[in-house]
């Protein structure tokens, strides 16, 4: 069979024949039909990823769309190495199979599916938003970060923020929810002062970071207090990406001066929540509710799209 297979980490993959997959106990074969090429994967491929394995040759992508041999169409991840997503068929286990409603086409549900997931369980897993809540997003012109928006407002957040480098599609997150907008790139003045004029009196109570860096840095200058003040509602900010940068510098006083709370996504969640996550998106996406951009990839082009980066839309691998 053709597959996205890599040789060597740091490399893209290229399309080549690979053994077919062989079930085992408690695993289906799974004839796909789309995969997305997501950030993960590229991460996962370049071993910088701390889930990267070492284990070469092996075919790239965790997740997509197929059908199982009895004909059931599904979302589907948790493939056993060395076979991914990125193939003619490939081998997971059959709990790792969700079926999918006919509303929902395969391009989209290969698409939707892991950033609508990761997006839904940072809001309500780690964030714990509730209705009412003022919402700031950081990297909101990225996939993820489109998402986010939609699902805050789903949610019921009271007000949403996004803030994002790509003024082209900044100026379309209006369309999706946002309240207003914040353009990242600009000085670490400028940007403390946006942010302090969005947060307002009420302030932010959840904030999810897709990009890190200066912006995060301008954030954290926004809200430090120069006086002791009493508490009025806690910030919860959830670090989830790092696309303007891996540091900041965090002075002592940030964390002395104001009630805020950071923590990081937190790798798997409990499979409870995962699944509810999974239901809830796929039932969003179905209603037209949650969308996403997407461009379609013949896999014979995979080696040419690795090193893409499309803005605020998704690859989708088609074996």
């Amino acid at each position: 069979m053709k597959a996205a297979v890599l040789h060597t980490l740091g490399k893209p993959p290229g399309c080549e024949d690979f053994p077919e997959p062989v079930a085992g106990d408690g695993e289906v074969l799974v004839h796909v039909h789309a995969a997305a090429l997501k950030p993960v994967d590229k991460q996962l491929a370049s071993g910088s990823h701390y889930a990267s394995s070492q284990t070469l040759p092996r075919i790239c992508g965790i997740d997509g769309v197929g059908h199982l041999d009895d004909g059931q169409r599904v979302f589907f991840g948790g493939t056993r190495t060395p076979y991914g997503a990125m193939a003619e068929r490939t081998v997971v286990r059959k709990v790792f199979t969700f079926p999918l409603p006919e509303t929902l086409s395969d391009e989209t549900a290969a698409a939707i599916m892991n950033p609508g997931i990761s997006a839904w369980l940072t809001l309500v897993g780690r964030a714990k938003l509730v209705a009412g809540d003022n919402v700031l997003i950081l990297g909101a012109t990225g996939v993820t970060g489109q998402l986010a928006i939609r699902i805050a407002k789903l949610l019921g957040a009271a007000r949403v923020v996004g803030a994002g480098r790509n003024q082209e599609r900044l100026n379309t997150l209006h369309e999706i929810g946002a309240d207003a907008v914040i353009q990242l790139d600009a000085t670490a003045d400028q940007l403390s002062e946006a942010f302090a004029r969005e947060a307002g009196a009420p302030g932010f109570q959840v904030v999810v970071d897709y990009v890190w860096g200066k912006s995060a840095e301008a954030f954290f200058a926004a809200i430090t207090r120069k006086e002791f003040a009493a508490i009025e509602s806690e910030i919860r900010y959830v670090q989830a990406g790092e696309g303007a940068g891996p540091t900041i510098t965090l002075p002592a006083a940030v964390l002395r001066s104001t009630p805020v709370t950071i923590m990081g996504t937190a790798g798997m969640p409990p499979r409870d929540l995962l699944f509810d996550a999974m239901n809830k998106v796929m039932a969003h996406a179905a209603n037209g509710e949650l969308k996403i951009d997407t461009e379609r990839v013949p896999l014979a082009e995979i080696e040419a799209a690795w090193g893409r980066e499309p803005q605020g839309r998704r690859l989708v691998v088609i074996p």
